[in-house]
């Protein structure tokens, strides 16, 4: 089976934007076993200097990654809000799909937030690896 490759999604919080850039199969392989809330390091990622924070993602059939379900596979589990499901009333609860919180290569989006910059823009170094 061909893996399709992530699609990293890298947010900066201090201009409030976000920038998506995909990786290569050495880049995707680095990301996996990996899992939502730790920090890696950009190097690995074509980055250098950076330190990027794993916030969540969506696998290729759009369910979202919960950082609260332990494994990587998909799970029903009982959710009482964002991401994955939004409640309308107050105390509402709902049973969804969901995928846990490990980077498996089933995987098609990672968001990705930078908690510590490089020397150059990020602008700069994903237009030149694109």
């Amino acid at each position: 089976m061909t893996r399709l490759p992530f699609k990293l999604v890298i947010s900066d919080p201090e201009t409030g934007k976000a920038i998506q850039y995909e990786l290569d199969e050495a880049k995707t392989n680095y990301l996996v076993g990996k899992h939502t809330g730790e920090v890696v390091e950009g190097d690995a990622l074509g980055l250098p200097g950076y330190k990027l924070k794993i916030t969540g993602g969506s696998d290729s059939s759009g369910f979202p990654i919960r950082p609260d379900v332990h494994g990587s596979g998909r799970k029903k589990a009982l959710v009482r809000g964002p991401p994955g499901f939004r409640p309308t009333k107050h105390g509402q609860a709902k049973r969804k799909t969901v995928r846990g919180r490990d980077l498996s290569s089933a995987i098609s989006q990672v968001n990705v937030r930078i908690e510590q910059k490089g020397s150059k823009p990020l602008e700069e170094l994903v237009m030149k690896t694109a």
